[in-house]
């Protein structure tokens, strides 16, 4: 730098810096990629069996969505310096969504017998996707969640803060 020049302060950061923190940001990505297939299914199978509950989940699921996205795109980010690359890597991992929508669609479509969809297949498909959404949270993001936050300072209560938005977004859909 010349005198009286200022450093940029944006990214990329130090190698191994940016190597662990574009690791995190593909883990974090997979994870939601994985995360999202039921939410997509759950979705679909919701929308046809009552529009307005699904239209009211949809719209629950894309709230929450957003810090999905950007716990995905801000490591790859700081890593890459690239936005463009952010964006694309926590697109992709929210595309998961749709293939399950889709997954819903083929299943849905080769259990209707011209009768409808029997009852059981949509019990069925709800109780999976209700057990897959509760295994993650359970298992995956309450232990991670505590692993930043050992002391408990703010995690139990960003879970019930979670549960009040979501619980008042369904409310206020409904009204």
């Amino acid at each position: 730098l010349e005198s009286g020049e200022v450093a940029a302060v944006s990214p990329p950061l130090e190698d191994t810096h940016s190597l662990r923190l574009k690791r995190t940001g593909l883990m974090t990505a997979t994870a939601v990629a994985i995360h999202n297939l039921p939410e997509g299914l759950v979705t679909f199978v919701a929308y046809t069996a009552d529009p307005t509950i699904g239209i009211s989940l949809a719209i629950a699921i894309a709230v929450h969505n957003v810090p999905e996205g950007l716990c995905v795109a801000v490591p790859i980010y700081y890593a890459t310096g690239n936005r463009w690359k952010a964006f694309g890597v926590a697109t992709a991992s929210g595309l998961s969504e749709v293939l399950g929508g889709g997954l819903g669609w083929i299943v849905l479509a080769s259990s209707n017998s011209g009768e409808g969809v029997h009852p059981d297949v949509y019990g069925a498909l709800f109780g999976l996707v209700g057990g897959l959404m509760v295994v993650i949270g359970v298992c995956e993001l309450l232990p991670a969640a505590h692993k930043y936050d050992p002391e408990d300072t703010l995690t139990t209560k960003s879970v019930v803060f979670g549960m009040a938005v979501m619980a008042l977004s369904l409310v206020l859909l409904n009204l």
